[in-house]
């Protein structure tokens, strides 16, 4: 009997309609679109600007975009992750009402939170329930709100982030194909220098904080950037040795879209074309726990059955890895 792997079968996206370009943000804040363009690849980003709607509408959107696609009934999956760093509410669950929402009465379903390596553990945890032969229909959504704690006012990091989601569906295989190897690190003694302080448990929001805009996201730009180059070239090039692969076995790099000097150290590092690298971070900046499904819903006319992909990513907290991915099916 074959081993059963993890593969995906279908990928949905979203983003929102409003778009955030540098030049408006030249408007907002002092920077400008040569200055950020230079440092970062981001020429704009989407923004989810409607009252009342946060990242649960974002992966609604993605997930009914993936069932539209494919004709998935909703109440065959199984299970619903919803992969993010900027859930609607405190304890009420941004996967389970997703779940609802979309039809999928049948799933249990929970949120997974590792900052911008969210998807990277989600596609480790959903492989895993279908390799263990429980589960056989697995939605995995990465989605992020990121416009609803950053300042404007602050040019070291609204001019990074954007909003949107990408929607994936785990499935069982039987030819070898989906995930093959997984490499996931973390050190806590990072989480100083990338978070949004104010608003967790250990420091409430009183009055002050929030006058004094304390709720909002913080990074060290330096720290992050050393930290995410060493450790995502790292990753990628220890999983191709593990499994004895070179640039020449490599289809694609699916790099989380942080900054696209930390994306071209990465495929440096493993010396892999230009043109084998996923980038989309021009349009959308960085969307969190979105970026990665988000590449493969960009690229999924390219991709082809067989495909080797590298996946890697690096966030907060500090949380990091790398996955090695066998694609499982050809474009329409």
């Amino acid at each position: 009997m074959s081993k059963i792997t993890a593969a995906i079968t279908a990928v949905g996206g979203y983003l929102p309609d409003f778009v955030l370009s540098n030049k408006v943000l030249e408007t907002m804040v002092d920077t400008n679109d040569e200055w950020i363009t230079t440092r970062t690849g981001i020429k704009e980003r989407r923004i989810l600007k409607e009252e009342g709607k946060g990242t649960s509408f974002l992966a609604i959107k993605a997930a009914e975009d993936l069932i539209n696609k494919t004709g998935l009934d909703p109440k065959e999956i199984e299970l619903v992750i919803v992969c993010t760093a900027t859930p609607d509410m405190k304890a009420a669950s941004t996967s389970a009402y997703t779940a609802t929402q979309i039809g999928a009465v049948n799933a249990f379903s929970y949120d997974l939170e590792a900052a911008c390596s969210s998807f990277l553990y989600g596609m480790s945890t959903a492989a895993a329930y279908i390799e263990s032969g429980r589960y056989k229909k697995i939605l995995l959504i990465g989605a992020d709100k990121n416009s609803s704690f950053i300042n404007y006012e602050d040019r070291a990091t609204c001019i990074i982030f954007g909003d949107g989601a990408g929607a994936v569906l785990f499935e069982p295989n039987d030819e070898g194909l989906g995930l093959q190897d997984e490499l996931l690190r973390s050190n806590g003694e990072g989480r100083e220098f990338l978070q949004a302080t104010y608003g967790g448990s250990a420091y409430p929001i009183n009055e002050n904080t929030f006058k004094e805009g304390k709720h909002y996201v913080f990074q060290d730009g330096r720290t992050v950037f050393k930290n995410a180059v060493f450790n995502m070239a790292d990753v990628a090039e220890r999983i191709l040795k593990r499994n004895n692969l070179t640039n020449n076995d490599i289809s694609w790099l699916a790099a989380h879209q942080a900054n696209k000097r930390i994306i071209d150290a990465t495929a440096q590092r493993i010396n892999l074309e230009e043109e084998k690298v996923m980038m989309n971070i021009q349009r959308y900046g960085n969307t969190t726990s979105a970026t990665l499904p988000l590449l493969l819903y960009d690229y999924e006319s390219q991709l082809k059955k067989g495909d080797n992909i590298i996946f890697a990513a690096f966030g907060g907290g500090f949380t990091w890895g790398s996955i090695y991915f066998k694609w499982a099916y050809n474009p329409n």
